[in-house]
């Protein structure tokens, strides 16, 4: 299929869902609308919402907050979740100590999190930051773990037979192996580092999405949640599309699906 063929489906796809929210909230279907507008609002009043939103500059604030707060998650988490995965798969004996404890905090509620967060780092970035960063984290850390541990023990005991030391075998071997899984998990990491920054702000913040959000919840502006839900999806496409291209650029070696068959 083309990427220009995959596009226009993927745009059908928007477009068949958008125009059954707008008949289904606007058209009664055997006397009654199926999709009551004071409980789903339509597609028309979510648009005006968020065309208002950026005519008047409301939203710049909050997004500006929003992001600061996903990229500081993203990459910290990211960063963290890299160096100690590479380090637990190197180090079998420190994986086994620390496995309980790790899977321990992996089972954590990240919601029950946000409170602590907040009574630590009070009501700025820093607490929105802190429940994004563990999001973050473990789904990095397990891939980037799993991902030199699949390193083959033959390509290994070629490296070594060819002479190289643990710094070579560190940037030829381990490092490619670990880069697919390692971008396979940033993908869903942009994801959840933007969770982690609305969630922090829906339970106390002064700026943010997820403020605006809460704040729509709050008179009961359903419109606006659901304009805050469109910018917020537009909003993770954005950052997964260069996370997309950063990845092209790195593993530019890697061959495509259609070239690895035999």
């Amino acid at each position: 299929m083309s990427r220009v063929t995959l596009l226009a489906m993927q745009i059908l796809v928007a477009v068949v869902c958008i125009g059954a929210w707008y008949i289904f909230s606007t058209y009664p279907i055997a006397g009654r609308v199926l999709l009551p507008p004071f409980f789903f609002s339509n597609p028309v009043d979510v648009a005006k919402q968020i065309v208002d939103w950026f005519v008047s500059g409301v939203i710049w604030k909050h997004l500006w907050v929003t992001l600061e707060e996903s990229i500081l998650a993203f990459v910290i988490g990211s960063a963290g979740g890299i160096l100690v995965g590479f380090w637990f798969a190197r180090q079998p004996r420190t994986a086994a100590v620390f496995d309980p404890y790790v899977k321990i905090a992996n089972a954590l509620p990240r919601v029950v999190l946000a409170p602590i967060f907040t009574l630590w780092l009070g009501l700025g970035i820093w607490s929105k930051v802190a429940l994004g960063v563990t999001l973050v984290f473990f789904i990095v850390f397990f891939n980037v773990y799993q991902g030199v541990k699949e390193v083959s023990p033959t390509v290994l005991a070629n490296a070594r037979m060819l002479g190289m030391n643990e710094r070579q075998l560190m940037r030829h071997v381990y490092w490619p192996s670990a880069l697919s899984w390692m971008f396979s998990s940033l993908h869903t990491s942009v994801g959840f580092a933007v969770v982690g920054a609305v969630v922090g702000e829906y339970l106390g913040a002064a700026a943010g999405l997820g403020y605006l959000i809460q704040q729509a919840e709050g008179v009961f502006d359903v419109a606006g949640v659901f304009a805050g839900m469109v910018v917020l999806a537009a909003f993770v496409i954005v950052i997964d599309v260069i996370v997309s291209i950063v990845e092209r650029r790195l593993l530019v070696w890697r061959p495509a699906p259609s070239e690895a068959k035999p």
